[in-house]
């Protein structure tokens, strides 16, 4: 099978939220993230962008009646860079997993341009 994208963890934001949840729901969201290293297209059930942050994206996550949601980006044309996740209790996101996830995102970027300013000295 080949991959199509890949899956880059940025330091430990993912990490921290995985280690919470039970090995069921583990296993359900490594399934997630497996079907997005393959798949050309994800279907919007379980990948979607935020309106309100340019370049933000969520994984969503379904199990039983628990809904889980990860936060990503996209580097490089097909890194998906994972930062923080949360289970979703209410309709909307909560506005405060949303700023975090935007300054997350900021925080990587700014990492990636400082590495490539000094790769070109």
């Amino acid at each position: 099978m080949e991959t199509i994208r890949e899956i880059v963890f940025y330091k430990d934001y993912f990490d921290d939220f995985f280690e919470t949840l039970t090995d069921k729901v583990k296993d359900k969201i490594d399934q997630v993230l497996f079907m997005m290293t393959i798949l050309k297209r994800v279907p919007t059930k379980f990948f979607k962008s935020i309106e309100s942050v340019k370049g933000l994206f969520e994984i969503r996550i379904e199990y039983e009646s628990n809904v889980y949601r990860i936060f990503c980006c996209f580097d490089k044309g097909n890194l998906v860079v994972l930062f923080n996740g949360f289970q979703k209790k209410t309709q909307k996101t909560p506005i405060k997993e949303l700023n975090k996830a935007e300054k997350i995102m900021e925080e990587y970027f700014n990492e990636q341009k400082k590495k490539d300013d000094g790769n070109k000295k």
